[in-house]
């Protein structure tokens, strides 16, 4: 006998596989009375994971939130390495995306030059939210409570530069007012790193992020010129987001985000 949750998840696979649903329908295919699906309708609807309408059930605000979030996601897994690759050219120095993952943030992509500052962590490395500039981007538009989970949780203390949380919680509306944050040796002591959001339907989907020695990338030109080529990426990977559509090949996937200049 399935579980009240199995049952759950096999009414609302059944919304997002159709598209919509009735009670009486997805009663008789379930095998559940249609007292008992109604029951778990409401229970959806209530947490806007469905929603309503003449009677039929179709995928509410939450589950098309969280299916877009995954979609951009995989879209920047595709397209990731060429657009690191296009700021590596042209600036010299490692560049990565890192994506949040609830509490913490993750190395989504790495794409370094043949000389270059070697980062602490990996590419599908879960890391801290406090310490690192691009990670510290996604915890300035992170919900409120992951902010709060983040700083009265365990924060390690990775340098002597690695930020308290006073100073985190005074700099997250320094961060959404610039757009950008600037990390001297936060992770990496001698280290100097920029990191910038990309967005995709209002919302923050990545960071991304250029380090490099702080003694031959700590001049303002340097800042400034590396910050200019990084929003360039920025402006048009958030394009390609909004254009994409899911289900394409990887090619037509790349293709889409190297036919926007």
């Amino acid at each position: 006998m399935s579980t009240s949750f199995e049952r759950g998840l096999r009414i609302l696979t059944e919304v997002i596989e159709h598209g919509d649903a009735s009670v009486e329908a997805v009663s008789r295919k379930l095998g559940i009375p249609a007292s008992s699906a109604y029951r778990y309708f409401k229970v959806l609807r209530e947490q806007d994971f469905v929603c309503e309408e003449d009677g039929r059930y179709r995928p509410g605000p939450a589950l098309l939130r969280s299916a877009g979030r995954h979609h951009a996601q995989s879209y920047l897994a595709e397209v990731g390495n060429a657009v690191l690759r296009e700021i590596v050219d042209q600036v010299g120095e490692t560049a990565v995306m890192i994506v949040r993952i609830g509490s913490q943030a993750m190395c989504l992509r790495r794409v370094e030059p043949e000389k270059s500052l070697k980062y602490s962590f990996a590419v599908n490395e879960l890391l801290p939210l406090h310490a690192g500039a691009g990670q510290r981007v996604l915890l300035a538009w992170a919900p409120p409570e992951v902010v709060h989970e983040v700083l009265t949780g365990s924060m390690t203390r990775f340098t002597a530069k690695t930020m308290n949380r006073e100073q985190i919680l005074a700099s997250i509306p320094q961060t959404r007012s610039s757009g950008y944050v600037l990390s001297r040796g936060e992770l990496d002591q001698g280290s100097l790193s920029i990191a910038i959001p990309v967005t995709s339907q209002g919302e923050v989907v990545c960071s991304i992020n250029v380090a490099g020695p702080e003694a031959t990338c700590g001049s303002r030109f340097w800042i400034s010129s590396t910050l200019r080529v990084m929003q360039e990426s920025a402006n048009k990977l958030t394009q390609a987001l909004q254009e994409c559509t899911p289900n394409k090949s990887t090619r037509e996937t790349l293709d889409d985000y190297s036919s926007i200049g």
